[in-house]
């Protein structure tokens, strides 16, 4: 058998774990608690007004049956409205409260530092090849996950 500390799964895991770790210590700091999902699922709400909660899933690739309760947390805390789509009666769209904006731009430093600590380890060009080859393997096995990646279609308004 190959040894642990050789096996990418291994060390992947170890790393979601560090990379865990060194956000909650960071938004810590800075008086919040949110996690990296509840983080990710505020900026694509940001840059998605009106997003439903379906496409939001795939944009931050998370299991569509449990974005709902995501959704909750950011509800409560303000972050998040949630209303019955005009569209689809049985969807619900998203859109950033004012407290969710404050939130994400106070956030924004705090995860931006996570980000450096997490690579701390690299110069800077191996951080730049660690995170072009990080989205290839990733890119590459997307397709294999229980929530893939969906990006969302933009339109150009040149129809």
């Amino acid at each position: 058998m190959q040894d642990l500390e050789q096996m990418p799964g291994h060390l992947i895991r170890r790393l979601q774990q560090i990379a865990v770790a060194v956000f909650h210590t960071e938004v810590e700091a800075i008086g919040f608690d949110i996690t990296p999902v509840q983080f990710a699922a505020l900026v694509r709400v940001s840059e998605n007004p009106g997003i439903d909660q379906i496409t939001l899933a795939g944009l931050i690739a998370y299991d569509r049956t449990t974005i709902a309760g995501v959704v909750d947390r950011l509800v409560q805390k303000g972050f998040l409205s949630r209303a019955v789509s005009d569209k689809d009666r049985r969807a619900k769209v998203l859109h950033m409260t004012e407290a969710g904006t404050e939130a994400l731009s106070r956030l924004g430093p705090a995860v931006e530092k996570a980000q450096q600590v997490m690579l701390s380890g690299l110069d800077s060009q191996e951080a730049e090849d660690f995170m072009r080859l990080l989205h290839k393997a990733t890119e590459a096995v997307n397709g294999l996950s229980r929530a893939p990646l969906r990006p969302v279609a933009r339109t150009t308004g040149k129809d």
